[in-house]
């Protein structure tokens, strides 16, 4: 299990600490998750993300090689921009989704899922008939995510890089408090206005302190919340609302599967998408006392099995339990009536329209 670079800082601050991704993660501090959770929502609040994976890619044929392993058009990128997307499989499912960075002409930043970094290399590279260079520098990065309606103001205080400037899903490459190589981008998993850093490992804790020294108040905040800001927004989360097996189409991914180019299963999904799937992702709220968790089962009024629970909370900002679940797709207008069985109790919900938080 490894250490993050911030783990002793983390300790300290009384976080909690849990298994994750092979990291030691900080998954709630002293103040508890739905503090946590309003401080995102209202003010602003730091996430230490460092377990995730930086991979770059580089060489003459780069577009063409990603063109082929990932689903969306990567040719729409230019330098600065960044691109959420998913590695598909030869079977219908998704290898890990991801955000893609242009850093430069033939020069690229792939930032995956800190549990499936193997995974993701193996797969990557088993496709590498392209001649490009495959760098995994995941180990050498620290990365933390700003989120919260503060979160410009805040940073503002430590940069010259002028952050309004930046686009929603686009970076610029700056200093921080004198801290010079510094990936900004203006990305985010909470729905908040945010920003996601990407630093060396020797300069992350300068970083960290840095940003407790404006004259706006931040809070850290841990894994837990991460969790349910992102579940409030209707935000996959892989492992949990995608996997090996579950189709991007099913998932509400169509958006980033592009048909433009030749990629991995694009036939396959392309017919998938012409003429419909079976099941679809959605959102439910509870009508009635319970938290509908993953792996619940989802039944119509005659009981009968119509669909299964991905990801589920009770949601800290509209103090209902919600969740997103795969459900057989009859049953997926938005107002019908299911029932999630938690403990062998039909506890009624409806379908709803995601984000559940708009």
């Amino acid at each position: 299990m490894k250490e993050l670079i911030l783990s002793n800082i983390h300790k300290k601050l009384g976080a909690k600490m849990v298994p994750f991704a092979n990291y030691k993660m900080p998954i709630q501090y002293k103040s508890g998750v739905n503090e946590e959770h309003n401080t995102v929502r209202n003010s602003v609040g730091l996430f230490d993300v460092s377990h995730m994976g930086e991979i770059f890619i580089s060489g003459e044929r780069s577009l063409e090689y990603l063109q082929y392993i990932s689903s969306n058009d990567v040719g729409l990128l230019s330098p600065g921009k960044v691109q959420y997307s998913y590695l598909p499989n030869e079977n219908g499912g998704i290898v890990d989704d991801f955000l893609l960075y242009m850093i430069s002409k033939n020069y690229y930043l792939m930032v995956i899922n800190g549990s499936n970094i193997e995974k993701d290399l193996n797969w990557i590279n088993k496709y590498n008939i392209y001649d490009c260079k495959v760098e995994n520098e995941s180990d050498n990065y620290s990365l933390f995510a700003i989120q919260g309606p503060k979160s410009i103001s805040l940073l503002q205080q430590l940069t010259d890089t002028n952050l309004s400037d930046i686009k929603y899903y686009n970076f610029k490459i700056g200093s921080i408090n004198h801290i010079d190589n510094i990936i900004i981008s203006r990305t985010g998993y909470t729905g908040e206005v945010g920003f996601e850093i990407y630093v060396k490992n020797v300069d992350a804790i300068n970083l960290w302190n840095s940003l407790f020294e404006t004259s706006i108040e931040l809070k850290p905040i841990g894994l837990a919340a991460r969790d349910t800001l992102r579940l409030e927004k209707g935000y996959c989360l892989y492992g949990n609302d995608i996997n090996e097996e579950t189709s991007p189409i099913e998932a509400g991914l169509g958006w980033i599967t592009k048909f433009n180019n030749i990629f991995i299963n694009c036939k396959n999904l392309e017919i998938e998408k012409k003429t419909g799937v079976e099941r679809k992702l959605v959102g439910i709220e509870l009508i009635e006392k319970g938290i509908a968790r993953k792996d619940y089962i989802i039944e119509d009024e005659n009981e009968n099995e119509i669909g299964l629970i991905t990801s589920g909370t009770m949601s800290p900002t509209l103090k209902i339990a919600i969740a997103m679940a795969y459900i057989n797709v009859a049953h997926t207008k938005l107002g019908t009536e299911v029932f999630v069985n938690i403990r062998n109790k039909k506890i009624k919900a409806n379908i709803v329209s995601i984000p559940f938080v708009k």
